[in-house]
């Protein structure tokens, strides 16, 4: 397996199973039964950090959402290459950091995590396309 492989692996079961914190803080919150209803706005608020890490297991889709078609083209155009190896590790960390720096609160470096992910798929599209 190639490290653009592995990295794009992780990523994607990442982005699978970054729910688990927000939704056992759910459960923690409403009870096993407040947490399956159906959403209300009587509902009890969830922990702020919840909160957060729900907007950024969002902002995580939404990243990979760009990175995983970019990185399957990579694995079929430029297989040999390392480049989009290194892309793709910057870009699972990227994002990694930027879940649980909006978890824990912290704003200018969630800034700089989500910008290292989102550089990341922007250069692997340019490297595709011969610019980068």
């Amino acid at each position: 397996m190639t490290q653009l492989q592995y990295f794009t692996a992780l990523s994607g079961l990442w982005v699978a199973v970054a729910w688990v914190p927000y939704i056992l803080d759910r459960i923690f919150v409403r009870g096993m039964m407040g947490a399956l209803a159906n959403p209300s706005p009587d509902d009890k608020p969830q922990s702020p950090w919840a909160q957060r890490a729900q907007r950024a297991h969002i902002v995580g889709i939404e990243l990979f959402a760009a990175f995983a078609p970019l990185s399957i083209l990579a694995m079929l155009l430029m297989p040999a290459e390392d480049q989009p190896g290194t892309f793709a590790v910057t870009f699972f960390f990227g994002m990694v950091a930027h879940y649980v720096i909006y978890a824990v609160g912290l704003p200018v470096l969630r800034t700089a995590a989500f910008a290292a992910a989102s550089i990341s798929s922007i250069l692997l599209g340019l490297t595709l396309l011969g610019t980068g």
